[in-house]
């Protein structure tokens, strides 16, 4: 078992609010919320507001939690790369003993709220999602194999499960293919990152694919998971669980995945360029997820509605 990082010699600076706030990973953390709403939005049933806002928040909150006690465990991973230098910790804003404790008292008074106010299955989970992504990924998967982002893959799946578990209860088919269509995602979406960053990755010694397989082995299977994606994606409809409004979105936008996926898999070279082609897959690979999970509520709202009619 790797052990944490040793602590950075600079003297940290008294710490700010907004350094506290940023171990929370707020880009991260507003993907994990929207999937999160959108999975209570899309489930059957009914929450009361406040308890579904409760569900919410508590999300947000384990999510920021389990992204603390990364940094806390990659403090100094995080300072040998460009990307990530910056982060409050390796730039000596904060100490380490800080982060950690922030991201134990989250993430414990995350799962305590869910449980006591929504459901303990909904909490059960969120610790399991917490467990995931703070432990199994960030200390285990992450700095001894280059598929650590495939299984690593489910740490960032598991939102939608928790918002769609907090009003029915109970775990059926349809909250297992939205977890799916994320795990999915995942691999093609963060090795598109990794393709542009993997100098930093090979300079602090993570074993990301584009540094161990080669760019080659990583863009055949960026373009194998954009093809899975795009079935997968359409299952939801195809089992009837949504209407045509998210079917036919979901084939479109994994059409347009699969798109872009096409010239990323078969570049040969990308000397002195400025890897468009990888952006454009990364970029849309975001964009892509916020529409698709935002047609799977406009398609059970539109539902919701023409029954009432």
């Amino acid at each position: 078992m790797q052990t944490a990082p040793a602590a950075t010699n600079a003297a940290p600076l008294p710490a700010e609010w907004r350094d506290f706030f940023a171990l929370t990973k707020p880009r991260v953390m507003s993907l994990v919320v929207f999937t999160g709403l959108c999975g209570l939005l899309a489930a059957p049933g009914s929450i009361n507001p406040v308890i579904g806002f409760t569900a919410i928040l508590c999300i947000a909150i384990g999510a920021g939690g389990a992204a603390a006690l990364n940094q806390w465990w990659e403090a100094d991973i995080d300072a040998g790369m460009k990307r990530t230098a910056a982060r409050p910790l390796p730039a000596g804003r904060m100490q380490r003993t800080d982060a950690r404790d922030f991201g134990i008292v989250l993430s414990g008074a995350s799962v305590m709220v869910m449980g006591l106010a929504v459901n303990w299955l909904s909490a059960v989970i969120l610790l399991l999602s917490i467990i995931y992504y703070a432990v199994i990924y960030t200390i285990w998967l992450k700095p001894r194999t280059p598929q650590n982002i495939v299984i690593g893959g489910g740490a960032g799946a598991f939102p939608p499960l928790i918002g769609w578990v907090a009003v029915t209860g109970e775990i059926t088919a349809m909250p297992v293919l939205l977890f799916a269509i994320i795990f999915m995602w995942t691999p093609p979406h963060f090795w598109a990152l990794a393709l542009f960053v993997k100098t930093d990755y090979a300079k602090v010694g993570i074993p990301m694919m584009p540094v161990v397989k080669g760019d080659t082995s990583t863009r055949r299977q960026i373009l194998a998971y954009s093809v899975l994606l795009l079935p997968l994606s359409a299952t939801p409809w195809f089992i009837g669980g949504t209407g045509a409004i998210y079917g036919v979105s979901a084939l479109l936008l994994s059409g347009i995945f699969l798109a872009l996926s096409l010239p990323v898999a078969f570049r040969r070279s990308t000397e002195n360029d400025t890897m468009k082609p990888e952006k454009r897959l990364f970029a849309w690979s975001v964009l892509y997820l916020f529409i698709l999970f935002a047609m799977l509520v406009a398609d059970r709202l539109i539902l919701a509605e023409g029954a009432l009619s």
